[in-house]
């Protein structure tokens, strides 16, 4: 296997076309801290190196991931087949692209500015920290939250050079809206955890308490998202996406049952992408009509 194989290996692995889903929250950070404490939009510099530090930092921290559960991932029936446990990449290949994507998020850092720079430890520290949180606390899908929830903040700071109470409400916004959904995920393996004794939600309370608290956080996503509107000079174009996505927040909820887990790829990958790329798009319509 040659090396652009390989690579095309770890980039399905890690689900790279996912990246897309990704950065609308970030574009959103910087847009309204740019908007808020500059009073103007970022400049397309700005968005490109943000993109570029948004690629590198999930491409790390999906492959550390994959990296870090590559044994656990051998032993579980519905991951066993990928690239690592089936032998398809090697692990040190797969190291080399995570040098790779962090090196690209510490360039693109120290092209914004010295806050984003000095910010880069903790973010590296929480990727790699949150893949070994479901090996001693049910509170793991906190930690993915908290972790992928980086990406908006880092917009934020990457235009304003400053954290403030606004980005920290989107920060925590986005945390609950990921940790919900990493609950709901983890509901296809409580049995799986539950022999290995690994902590998820779902295999300390049970599918059904696991369904209710990923709902409880996402109550807290929707009060954030409600939040910003009278924290921010958000209007009216952007109160209708909040609305639209409380709706597909309920419908994902609806469409997962403790009894049926069948429709939960589609409430995860699905909705999920609808559902920032819209509030992204209802942003920029607030903030251009």
């Amino acid at each position: 296997m040659n090396l652009v194989q390989k690579l095309k290996v770890v980039l399905e692995m890690i689900k790279f076309e996912h990246t897309i889903f990704a950065l609308p929250f970030a574009y959103m950070g910087a847009v309204l801290g740019s908007l808020e404490v500059r009073g103007h939009l970022p400049s397309w510099a700005e968005i490109g190196w943000i993109t570029l530090a948004m690629v590198g930092a999930r491409s790390a921290a999906m492959a550390l991931n994959r990296l870090i559960d590559r044994h656990i991932d051998a032993k579980n029936p519905r991951t066993k087949n990928r690239a690592i446990p089936a032998g398809l990449v090697t692990v040190p290949f797969v190291w080399g692209f995570v040098v790779v994507s962090f090196a690209l998020l510490f360039v693109a850092a120290f092209q914004l500015n010295m806050l984003a720079v000095k910010c880069l430890p903790l973010a590296v520290f929480f990727l790699m920290f949150y893949s070994y949180t479901k090996r001693f606390t049910w509170t793991c899908h906190f930690f993915c939250g908290l972790s992928s929830a980086l990406g908006a903040m880092g917009g934020w700071v990457a235009t304003t050079a400053q954290i403030d109470l606004t980005s920290i409400v989107l920060y925590l916004t986005v945390a609950l809206w990921i940790g919900g959904f990493d609950v709901i995920y983890a509901c296809q393996d409580v049995e799986f955890d539950q022999n290995e004794r690994l902590f998820s939600i779902p295999s300390r309370f049970g599918i059904t308490a696991a369904l209710w608290i990923s709902g409880l956080m996402h109550v807290g996503t929707a009060i954030g998202l409600i939040a910003l509107i009278f924290m921010t000079t958000l209007g009216l174009w952007y109160a209708i996406g909040v609305a639209i996505a409380i709706a597909i927040l309920i419908y994902e909820h609806a469409i997962v049952k403790p009894n049926d887990l069948s429709r939960l790829n589609t409430a995860f990958f699905t909705m999920n992408g609808v559902l920032s790329v819209l509030i992204f798009v209802f942003t920029i319509l607030d903030v251009l009509l």
